[in-house]
């Protein structure tokens, strides 16, 4: 779009100044570049009828989407945005009864579609993968990381590949049918992933509907109208039901031999089971309990270790319930360690608070250095909320900080045994350089019972 379309519908060139907090000299030097710097995007994006495409100068015109009310012949689906946007595709998965509505995230991980689907982290969110060949390895009970999807949808630039691979038992599409998981194919997944990176979380509906037909005023109202995940407990919808034991290693290696081997007691906020796994390889005994079980409840277990797990939706709203227990857990003076909404947790119970990214982390290929060793660690993530730096009392220090935003990453107190970190040491998928904080974790419990 031309600057000075962009300019008529901000109102003028005065009006254009005042939305995006610049002088008219700024509008005048604009004009005569013919483009506008992308920190400004974010506001023009709030404007009916402008797209990220229209402000990015990058985008060729050929890769710029047709956006039209109109289905084109051969589409069968369609991605509505909150600002009206409709990309329309190729729908696969289960059909949608209605539509499927969420946050839409983009994961730049290269593996590990089915692990990021049943991650009950992503509860509420529809995940766009930027990497193209989703598909090529199937899917197989083994590498579910949950019962269930957690999931809303799932957005792919191309045909979902066949597989290719020894360990495949399903196709993904039929395996998607099972869960009830609708999906779109043919969508400019860069235009996506372009607009959520600098302008932050989007509200999406995904329709995918059996009879084909799309009511779009319907589904623009959806859209809108969803209130997002800030605000929201989810944690509840993904937890187990009750208290259970979990004995199972990770695959590579037998669990570890130890003469002793320590209690531990894991929250489940959306616990992934390959954490689970990393526990028990790395010298526990574990058992599982729900996230709204109280202090009472989790130290009737004996534990000597108390870990605090991952999970979805707003950090504020699930520690009405989960940071009381965590404040009694420390104050029966157990260790406790905590990973993404369980580091999130434990901060608020050691006095600081949270926030929502402008963009969140979610991937296998996120840098984060340790302050104390100055490596540098590929981590996997996934998270859009994080831990508010200058709200940390003074008895809490930052033990790892992200390269990518500067963003909290890792915290200890210094009067507990108590430590957690943003990101998933268990990466899977994604690497396994952080392993070693579940070794750090047992050698804490080690010493505690010395």
């Amino acid at each position: 779009m031309d600057i000075e379309e962009i300019i008529e519908k901000a109102g003028g060139a005065e009006a254009l100044a005042g939305l995006t907090g610049v002088g008219t000299e700024a509008i005048r030097k604009w004009r005569q570049s013919r483009a506008i710097p992308g920190k400004h995007w974010a506001a023009l994006l709030r404007l009916p009828g402008i797209s990220l495409s229209d402000l990015d100068p990058q985008t060729p015109q050929e890769d710029r989407p047709t956006v039209t009310d109109t289905c084109p012949e051969g589409a069968n689906a369609a991605l509505v945005l909150a600002d009206g946007s409709v990309l329309w595709g190729v729908g696969f998965g289960a059909h949608t009864d209605g539509a499927a509505i969420g946050e839409l995230c983009f994961n730049t991980g290269m593996t590990g579609y089915q692990e990021t689907l049943t991650d009950p982290s992503f509860a509420g969110q529809i995940v766009t993968f930027t990497f193209p060949h989703i598909g090529n390895v199937g899917t197989n009970a083994e590498d579910d990381e949950a019962q269930r999807v957690a999931a809303r949808g799932v957005v792919v630039k191309e045909d979902v590949t066949l597989p290719a691979n020894w360990r495949s038992t399903r196709k993904l599409a039929q395996w998607m049918i099972g869960q009830n998981l609708p999906g779109i194919a043919g969508i400019d997944t860069r235009l996506i992933t372009r607009r959520l990176r600098d302008g932050g979380p989007q509200t999406a509906v995904l329709a995918f509907p059996e009879n084909g037909q799309f009511d779009l005023a319907a589904l623009r109202a959806q859209a809108v109208s969803w209130p997002g995940l800030e605000g929201m407990d989810l944690a509840k919808d993904v937890t187990c039901t009750q208290s259970y034991r979990w004995d199972l290693g990770v695959w590579q290696k037998p669990a570890a031999e130890r003469s002793t081997r320590r209690r531990v007691v894991a929250v489940d906020y959306g616990a992934k089971r390959n954490i689970l796994r990393c526990l028990v390889t790395a010298g526990c005994d574990v058992t599982v309990v729900p996230a709204t079980a109280t202090a009472e409840e989790i130290l009737r277990h004996n534990p000597e270790g108390v870990f605090l797990s991952n999970g979805p939706g707003d950090p504020a709203a699930t520690a009405v319930y989960a940071v009381p227990a965590i404040k009694g857990v420390l104050d029966a003076n157990i260790p406790v360690f905590g990973i993404c909404l369980g580091h999130q947790l434990l901060a608020q119970a050691l006095g600081a608070r949270t926030y929502k990214l402008e963009r969140g982390h979610r991937g296998a290929n996120q840098p984060v250095k340790d302050l104390a060793s100055g490596r540098v660690e590929i981590t996997s993530q996934n998270h859009g909320f994080a831990v508010d730096d200058k709200s940390l009392p003074e008895d809490v220090i930052i033990t790892h900080t992200s390269l990518f935003d500067g963003s909290n990453e890792g915290i200890r107190s210094t009067k507990r045994d108590a430590f957690s970190v943003q990101y998933h040491p268990e990466a899977s998928p994604g690497p396994s350089d952080s392993f070693y904080l579940f070794e750090r974790f047992v050698a804490l419990m080690d010493k505690k019972a010395a």
